[in-house]
């Protein structure tokens, strides 16, 4: 089951002058070092005696003896000690903020959006930006949890989505424009990412519904019991084969209904004050598709797992994707409200925000707007006994979203690591808070919600350990699934529900 935060630990990234960090026992920080855990990264450094160097916590050079480290607390301590930057991970660059190999990737990225014929290959892409095929590898999968062929592949499927959207082109035309040299393979690959075939997809607004094919094997009940998990929940409900959301759509708000049947969904639009328009069937679309999580093919991370103690597990949820929140607003409000407080209590401050400010639709409400909670004052909040820090959080967030100021959809297209970054920033958010985001609001499969208290309480069963397995333990457990952690914590948080 998903569960709250254990947000105990201190920000990622936040350089320290002196000494170790809060949670910085020797045991700790070696466990977090051998897990190459990146939320590490500025709370110490790892000095390896041996070779006379000092790295990052993240790097992924061959890992010493625990006898030949030491541990610091800045790059000052470092180098007093004689020691010298690792060239592979640059901890001195990481301090001052820079990473070249990430703002080029970040800028590649960009470019590609502007036009997903720039490369037509994953060597071409390597060779643009000066780098192997293994270092390409290993860039986009720990800057944007995926493998560059996957990433060209999905860029091009957005691009495709905007194309059909306008109404302009055949889908066959879109196929060459968008870098398809076989229509075939764009239509399987448009529908495997969206449920729908091109001309489906060109067609949203023509009826209320559309039907979405499903992949097989393909588990329901996860999205299901995610959203059904709150029995009283006045913003969806599910049940066996069925669940309802209330959305805010571009022409009001409206209840999605999804029936799931043997391998497909039947997805409607109902309790609208006028007939649902194009734009809104594309907006339900695209909720459809992150509940059910479709898009990368979970085959990779089962491969990896089969010769792990979690591979009974695997085998028992065949087909078990990522499901995603409605939106990124969505997960980092659930994230706020759940902070420090039992499900019970994190259900019932949900139901209370958005009977406050959201919008009712048929017998159930949609879930607030940044713009409607931004208009919120503390006093109103505490009177629906949000703590004062979650009141405040909550209000920031909001108003800096309207202003502009934090572009969640901006920073789910752009990289994890930038992702994480502007997370961290913010007052009120951990590692939990932010490894929650990056899994559940913006669908980066390698992050991970560590210190949540249901993982720890799942990898002590299946560990056979004598405790809740704590922060360090999660990460040094998880690291072998890199870079699908993002499964694996679905995995262990399904068999909290399911007997031992």
């Amino acid at each position: 089951m998903e569960t709250l935060p254990l947000e105990s630990l201190p920000l990622a990234g936040r350089s320290m002058n002196s000494g170790a960090p809060p949670d910085g026992s020797r045991e700790s920080m070696l466990s977090r070092m051998y897990a190459s855990d990146p939320t590490a990264d500025g709370l110490f450094l790892t000095g390896v005696l041996s070779t006379g160097i000092y790295c990052l916590p993240s790097c992924r050079a061959r890992k010493p003896k625990a006898k030949n480290v030491e541990f610091f607390g800045s790059l000052t301590e470092a180098r007093a000690a004689g020691l010298r930057p690792c060239k592979r991970c640059r901890p001195d660059g990481f301090y001052r903020g820079e990473d070249p190999d990430h703002d080029r990737l970040a800028a590649v990225l960009a470019e590609i959006r502007r036009d997903p014929t720039a490369f037509s290959t994953v060597t071409a892409l390597a060779e643009h930006l000066g780098v192997g095929a293994s270092k390409l590898t290993g860039l986009v999968r720990r800057h944007l949890h995926t493998t560059p062929a996957e990433l060209l592949h999905r860029l091009r499927i957005a691009a495709a989505q905007r194309l059909l959207a306008a109404g302009e082109a055949t889908a066959t035309d879109v196929a060459f424009a968008v870098g398809y040299e076989s229509v075939s393979a764009f239509y399987d690959r448009f529908k495997a990412a969206t449920g729908l075939t091109p001309g489906a997809y060109a067609n949203l607004g023509s009826r209320p519904y559309f039907e979405l094919v499903l992949p097989t094997p393909f588990r329901a009940a996860t999205p299901l019991r995610l959203l059904g998990r709150d029995p009283q929940s006045t913003l969806e409900r599910s049940s066996e084969d069925r669940a309802v959301k209330a959305l805010e759509l571009p022409s009001g708000p409206a209840l999605l209904e999804l029936r799931f049947e043997a391998d497909r969904v039947l997805c409607s639009l109902a309790s609208m004050h006028r007939p649902p328009a194009a734009e809104d069937l594309r907006a339900a679309h695209a909720v459809a598709v992150r509940f059910l999580g479709l898009g990368p093919d979970p085959m990779a991370f089962e491969g990896l797992a089969a010769e792990t103690s979690l591979a009974p597990w695997v085998a028992r949820h065949a087909g078990l994707r990522v499901p995603l929140t409605a939106s990124p607003w969505e997960a980092l409000v659930w994230a706020v409200v759940g902070q420090q407080v039992n499900l019970a209590f994190a259900y019932t401050l949900r139901r209370r925000l958005a009977a406050r400010c959201g919008r009712p639709v048929g017998d159930l409400v949609a879930h607030p707007s940044p713009q409607a909670v931004a208009e919120l004052h503390a006093e109103d909040l505490l009177k629906l006994q949000f703590s004062r820090s979650k009141a405040a959080y909550l209000i920031d967030f909001a108003r800096r979203i309207t202003a502009g100021d934090l572009p969640l959809n901006g920073l789910a297209d752009g990289t994890a690591t930038e992702a994480e970054r502007r997370l961290l920033e913010l007052r009120g958010v951990g590692p939990w808070t932010a490894g929650y985001m990056l899994l559940r609001g913006f669908g980066f499969h390698n992050a991970a919600p560590i210190g949540d208290a249901g993982l720890g309480q799942a990898i002590e069963r299946l560990a056979g350990l004598t405790g809740r397995a704590a922060a360090a333990q999660q990460a040094k457990w998880l690291a072998p699934f890199a870079p699908y952690r993002g499964l694996a914590v679905f995995h262990l948080w399904e068999s909290l529900v399911a007997p031992a």
